[in-house]
């Protein structure tokens, strides 16, 4: 059986010893997590999402968001009130980043980093991009940093939707559903 001398004498046993040494990398690399933050997040009752698109003028987005689920409540008009700053999912504030200029709702929106609120009511919400997207939910919202907002139709949703969800198309078309409602607004 072939050995390894190393330089102080000692012999070990090659065929016993490169196998585990590799076991020991391939478990090490499998369960170190790729960051405390990513770990902590998906540990968490509403994961973290991301969705993007890149629509027809070439500006791609993407919106990092929390899905908290509904467990039975009442959601709209309920545990998200009508009429108030709502972070636009869980945890941390939504973010909205975009590599180019665009228009939301027709109205231009300049290439950057922004927290994604809304404000909900039964018909309408308003959708707000505002220039600090590193927040804690709403509890530090000041609306004299909004950099945007838009008017997003409202509607009712076919089937109940138990998690909040947002969806973009490469149309530009963004969709935030939850329990019976979805609101949307277009990115150009």
């Amino acid at each position: 059986m072939p050995a390894i001398c190393t330089p102080s004498g000692r012999i070990f046993l090659a065929p016993l010893l490169l196998p585990l040494l590799g076991l020991a990398f391939n478990l090490t690399s499998c369960s170190e997590p790729d960051s405390p933050a990513t770990a902590e997040k998906t540990d968490r009752p509403s994961p973290a999402a991301t969705v993007s698109a890149t629509v027809p003028s070439g500006a791609t987005f993407t919106i990092r968001y929390s899905r908290p689920s509904a467990h039975e409540r009442k959601v709209m008009g309920g545990l998200v009130p009508y009429g108030q700053v709502w972070r636009t999912g869980a945890n941390e504030a939504t973010t909205f980043t975009v590599d180019k200029a665009v228009r939301v709702q027709g109205r231009p929106l300049p290439a950057g980093k922004y927290a994604l609120f809304t404000i909900p009511q039964e018909k309408e919400w308003t959708v707000i991009f505002n220039s600090q997207p590193n927040q804690w939910g709403a509890y530090e919202y000041e609306a004299t940093r909004d950099t945007l907002r838009v008017p997003a139709p409202a509607s009712a949703l076919s089937q109940r939707l138990e998690q909040f969800t947002i969806t973009a198309k490469n149309s530009g078309e963004v969709s935030l559903g939850w329990e019976n409602t979805q609101a949307t607004f277009k990115v150009e």
